[in-house]
């Protein structure tokens, strides 16, 4: 038995289309580079992201109103998700790296500000984004970031500095949340719309990290930037509202993301295992290797029905701010544990950077971290009991 990504519902004729188009992509163009991307630790490959860009895979979640793709529901962008980071995990996130930005947009702006941020990320020069919200001191507390958005003539000044921030630099639109009421918490956080290049906007070094190299990180740091009031996001304080909700989706998306990159380490051990012998047989047939092969295989379904039955709730209009949670701390701890399993089912080989599983073990930490740790996870879980 081997793990695909079928779902357990009937699709579409434009799903099965855009499930095939990213699996070859992932397999002609993603996977090659997967290993090269990795070593070059900090450099963002953008040449990839053009040409996902050129087949349409950058913008197919965009509504078609704006020149996307118009396959806005979570069901579809999990599909998307999971084929690419099988390829690999960090360039699959990367290549859906605009679904991040715009879902605040669709949550908070104005037709107006849809039409002048959504417009130019559809098409075969597609710029990349960026979501600013982490903080040196801010991290899974969103509510307590302390960059400031001051009002002035005929907009805001932001003054502060961001952190782990995913295309910083390389990214030319950002959504940046700050604090237009430094009395309250969750209500003072607004939401802005940035273009780089904006007077007293600077950025760090690049970051380097332990896995998803793909995507590069720097801080960024605001030294009294103007930002005219036509680019808030909402009304004032209805940041942290539009947050959490795009962290919903976020959160499953990411969930899906975790299934594609377990499926692949799970393929390749199982690979191995038929292949490489030892005592006389394959190892697949010494029944500690077989067992651990039949965890991983039944984790990745399990993680696969739980992600995909959010996404499905999301997209029926149904509170899924605990379901969102669960399915991203059990796709996430899944990846981890079929990703470390991998380099097991290996043994020496694992280790060695000549094969890919323990890049991709590396690279699935990230997933139990980024959009709220996995205690966090608990948290919001437990929050949601009924």
């Amino acid at each position: 038995m081997t793990t695909t990504n079928i779902p357990a519902w009937p699709l579409t004729d434009e799903q099965k289309q855009i499930i095939e188009l990213c699996r070859d992509f992932a397999q002609k163009e993603i996977r090659p580079r997967g290993r090269e991307v990795d070593e070059a630790d900090v450099v963002t490959p953008v040449d990839i992201f053009a040409k996902a860009a050129a087949v349409g895979i950058t913008d197919f979640m965009i509504p078609e109103e704006f020149g996307g793709g118009g396959m806005g529901d979570v069901f579809t962008q999990c599909l998307v998700q999971e084929e690419l980071c099988w390829g690999d995990p960090g360039i699959g996130n990367l290549v859906c790296s605009n679904g991040f930005f715009s879902d605040p947009i669709m949550v908070l702006g104005t037709e107006e500000q849809k039409k002048q941020w959504l417009g130019p990320l559809t098409g075969p020069n597609a710029p990349m984004t960026s979501l600013a919200t982490t903080e040196p001191g801010s991290g899974s507390d969103a509510a307590s970031i302390v960059t400031t958005a001051e009002r002035v003539d005929g907009g805001y000044r932001l003054s502060g500095q961001k952190a782990w921030i995913s295309n910083a630099g390389a990214a030319q639109f950002y959504v940046v949340f700050a604090k237009t009421d430094r009395t309250q918490r969750s209500g003072g956080v607004s939401a802005f719309l940035l273009e780089k290049g904006a007077e007293g906007m600077t950025f760090g070094e690049p970051m380097k990290k332990m896995g998803q190299r793909a995507i590069v990180c720097r801080e960024i740091f605001f030294d009294n930037v103007f930002v005219p009031e036509e680019n808030r996001l909402g009304e004032e304080g209805q940041g942290f509202y539009g947050l959490m909700g795009t962290f919903d989706i976020s959160r499953v998306v990411l969930g899906a993301a975790a299934v594609g990159a377990a499926r692949a380490a799970y393929e390749y051990a199982l690979d191995y295992a038929k292949t490489r012998k030892q005592f006389g047989v394959p190892i697949i047939e010494h029944q500690a290797v077989a067992f651990r092969l039949a965890d991983m295989a039944t984790r990745i379904e399990s993680a696969r029905l739980l992600v995909h039955h959010a996404a499905r709730i999301i997209d029926s209009g149904g509170n899924a701010r605990g379901i969102a949670a669960m399915a991203k701390l059990t796709a996430s701890e899944t990846a981890m544990f079929v990703t470390h399993a991998a380099v097991q089912t290996l043994g020496g080989w694992g280790y060695s950077r000549e094969y890919p599983v323990e890049q991709w073990m590396r690279d699935v930490k990230l997933e139990e971290i980024e959009e709220g740790t996995s205690d966090i996870m608990k948290l919001v879980i437990s929050r949601n009991l009924d």
